[in-house]
């Protein structure tokens, strides 16, 4: 496994070890001892969630006012184009995102620290997504940000307009969002 870096220091690509044969492939997804040596992280994951979604469904920008999820994310089906978005107060980087291009066939993986929300756009006709998060799942707690916020400015690869949840679209503007401190 290598880490890739990416604008946002926090933010980590990760790349993992794949072994090919003319069977298939095999790669470790996840082992706790190598992920917190190679980050430097310390991440205890208390929940596995996975995701469907046809083309063109944008999901997010979503994150938790309390409770907050750091999210390990990866794509097992199709291409997605993920982002994150940092939404802490003391940081240098605070409203500046970082999006990459998940995939089955690239095998990478998002780690998204807690204190960022968390974005996707489906890229191909439909994409499975599997994420570790580090604390539980709190509807109460969950805020989203409108995902095409102006002064975010999210590169979106977006040809025509997303399909967006309901939740999604009473999303509020960037200025207006609950920050971390």
């Amino acid at each position: 496994m290598k880490i890739i870096l990416t604008q946002i220091p926090d933010v980590l690509v990760i790349d993992p070890t794949v072994f090919n044969d003319e069977r298939g492939f095999f790669l470790e997804s996840y082992n706790q001892a190598v992920f917190n040596t190679i980050t430097g992280l310390q991440a205890q994951f208390v929940q596995d969630n996975h995701s469907c979604s046809k083309k063109h469904v944008l999901r997010g920008l979503h994150y938790q006012i309390q409770q907050p999820q750091g999210k390990l994310v990866r794509v097992i089906v199709g291409e997605v184009f993920d982002v994150a978005v940092d939404l802490r107060r003391s940081s240098s980087s605070l409203g500046q995102w970082v999006g990459c291009y998940l995939s089955a066939e690239n095998k990478q993986q998002l780690w998204i620290p807690a204190g960022f929300a968390h974005g996707f756009l489906v890229l191909s006709d439909y994409a499975e997504l599997l994420y570790k998060t580090t604390d539980y799942y709190a509807p109460e707690q969950e805020r989203c940000i409108y995902w095409n916020d102006p002064d975010l400015a999210i590169a979106w690869p977006l040809k025509g307009s997303p399909l967006i949840s309901a939740k999604d679209q009473v999303g509020r503007v960037f200025k207006a969002a609950e920050l971390f401190s």
